[in-house]
């Protein structure tokens, strides 16, 4: 009589002061689910930001409920996954590039001087490229120092991808790559250590979260896109000018929209999960896993411009919520 008792209680409880999820994955979107979950008073999630490669790592190996990634899965990625591992669009966030320079210079690039740049072709700041592109602005006769990610990345997938669409260079020697063999530069492990060599190192570069530069009062440049004008990221119409349709499995690609208003490295942000929840053995832990991406799908998504992200457009929240009606555990829909 105890026993039985003491496991009503349990049930109860976890019925009344919800289920302990544990997620891993993109540093990009860290600030947005840190307030995301401060708010979310369901059930507790325990996000670790360690970079999309890792943490669809541990969604593969199953240590994780989900995952937070800014790339989708590739080929391999997709074989090494035991089920089918939904896409679900939460954010957009922008890219931007902070650079460490003396004086208060508010710099203008484009794509093709950023590549030439990360591909070890362009090493002085005040190199006739980026001179034509900066009239009147006074460059400095200093070494470029190049910083990128050094794990495996969201970020650097769509940094690598909006380089690989504006350059024939970039295309041809790296390509498109979470972790790609970077020509030139040194490493910092996430979009918090990149910003952080940034900081500390004159004349380097890198590629960081919008938020992160923010944060970290990093100067960044005006990009180019793909109509010709200079889009400060700050502007979030930029990012909201970037949206385009999303098809059913969730996976739209916003980088160098042609959009004549859109931010040209914007990118998305997914959470993972399997669309067989089966594998719990916890049909709580899969209902609560459901109910927490839903609620950051619907009333999450009000956060988001308060930590400078955008939020999805309604044609993805339809997209969203086909994709989590989907999810099954013992062959019966969650919701």
């Amino acid at each position: 009589m105890r026993k039985t008792y003491l496991l009503a209680m349990i049930v109860l409880a976890s019925q009344v002061f919800g289920v302990d999820l544990n997620a891993a994955g993109a540093t990009f979107p860290e600030p947005l689910y840190a307030a995301m979950f401060k708010q979310y008073q369901t059930h507790r999630v325990n996000y670790q930001a360690i970079g999309s490669g890792s943490g669809i790592k541990q969604l593969i190996a199953r240590t994780v409920d989900f995952a937070g990634s800014d790339a989708p899965l590739n080929d391999d990625e997709k074989a090494q996954a035991k089920d089918d591992v939904l896409h679900i669009p939460m954010a957009l966030g922008a890219i931007v590039m902070a650079y460490n320079l003396p004086g208060n210079l508010k710099l203008k690039l484009d794509g093709d001087t950023v590549a030439k740049i990360y591909l070890g072709q362009i090493t002085k700041w005040n190199d006739p490229a980026i001179a034509t592109l900066n009239p009147g602005v006074d460059l400095p006769n200093l070494n470029i120092v190049v910083v990128y990610r050094s794990d495996s990345s969201g970020t650097t997938y769509n940094f690598t991808l909006y380089l690989t669409k504006v350059s024939k260079d970039w295309k041809k020697a790296v390509g498109t790559s979470k972790a790609p063999k970077w020509p030139v530069g040194i490493g910092g492990k996430g979009n918090a250590g990149v910003g952080a060599y940034v900081k500390q190192v004159p004349g380097s570069i890198g590629y960081v979260e919008f938020a992160y530069a923010k944060q970290n009062a990093l100067a960044y440049a005006l990009l180019k896109n793909s109509a010709g004008k200079f889009i400060d990221a700050a502007n979030p119409k930029s990012l909201a000018a970037a949206i385009v349709n999303v098809p059913a499995d969730g996976i739209a690609d916003v980088v160098n929209s042609p959009a004549k208003e859109a931010y040209p490295i914007a990118a998305t942000t997914w959470i993972l999960l399997y669309k067989d929840l089966s594998y719990l053995k916890d049909k709580n832990r899969a209902k609560a896993i459901v109910e927490t991406i839903w609620w950051m799908v619907h009333d999450g998504q009000k956060i988001h411009p308060t930590v400078d992200y955008g939020p999805i457009s309604s044609q993805a929240v339809k997209v969203s919520e086909n994709l989590l009606n989907s999810v099954v555990f013992n062959g019966k829909k969650v919701r």
